[in-house]
């Protein structure tokens, strides 16, 4: 029997891939025997993610430029997997969005997956291969003072079911929906708008899960294996959440 889940010789791309889930994932993927680019803005932490894992390579992008998009792919043969977990957070209702800050969200979350997909798709056309989306419950239920992220995750998972509407034996393409993840993601979000009361809201994001604790990075990078495995292929523009029960409460 061959080993379950087994990536060997594939090629994959992780936007994001330095730190948290992006990190996790490509720790995942390479263990199962992949090889990855790990792709981020962060030239340091890249190289050092990809330094430590065999056959990674760093790409050091900001998937929000067209034109360095288009040369990055340029410097790529062959590609099997693309995961498009890069992503930023903005809180705020819609009175206390600008519209500045609700671009610069799209731009990355939404343009950025675009800019991603639409120049890989030759390479993973070619190779029959799969696209994971990271979305959020923010794209399937509301989540207060979220605005733009929510719109941002929504659209993650239109663009999923879309894609894989046009290219349903081409390429399988598929989103997860996490609900909030311990990672540097969340430190960020507590570092700017609640310096002085961290644990404090710790705590209340531990409890927004049903489950009463936040999610593992490693529990969604291994969601993203299965989905990029031999063994999902009836898995064709699906969204599944992972959320402790958030979107079940």
């Amino acid at each position: 029997m061959p080993t379950p889940f087994d990536l060997e010789g594939r090629i994959a791309l992780v936007t994001g891939g330095a730190s948290g889930i992006g990190e996790a994932t490509c720790r995942a993927l390479t263990g199962a025997g992949a090889r990855v680019i790990v792709c981020d803005v962060d030239r340091p932490r890249a190289e050092a993610v990809a330094a430590e894992l065999p056959g990674a390579s760093s790409l050091v992008l900001d998937i929000s430029g067209e034109a360095a998009v288009k040369t990055a792919y340029q410097g790529i043969a062959r590609l099997d997997i693309l995961v498009n977990n890069a992503g930023i957070g903005l809180v705020g209702n819609i009175e206390e969005t600008a519209l500045a800050d609700l671009q610069r969200v799209f731009r990355v979350n939404v343009e950025g997956l675009f800019l991603m997909t639409k120049y890989a798709m030759p390479l993973l056309l070619a190779s029959h291969g799969s696209i994971v989306n990271l979305g959020s419950v923010g794209g399937l239920v509301g989540v207060k003072r979220r605005f733009a992220y929510c719109a941002t995750k929504g659209a993650v998972v239109a663009l999923t079911r879309q894609m894989a509407v046009d290219y349903p034996t081409h390429v399988r393409v598929n989103c997860i929906c996490p609900g909030t993840v311990d990672s540097p993601f969340v430190e960020g979000y507590l570092e700017k708008y609640h310096k002085h009361e961290k644990e404090k809201v710790r705590a209340e994001l531990n409890q927004r899960q049903p489950i009463g604790r936040l999610g593992r990075p490693e529990e969604i990078a291994h969601l993203v294996l299965y989905l990029c495995s031999r063994e999902a292929e009836f898995m064709q523009g699906s969204v599944i959440s992972i959320d402790g029960g958030w979107t079940a409460a």
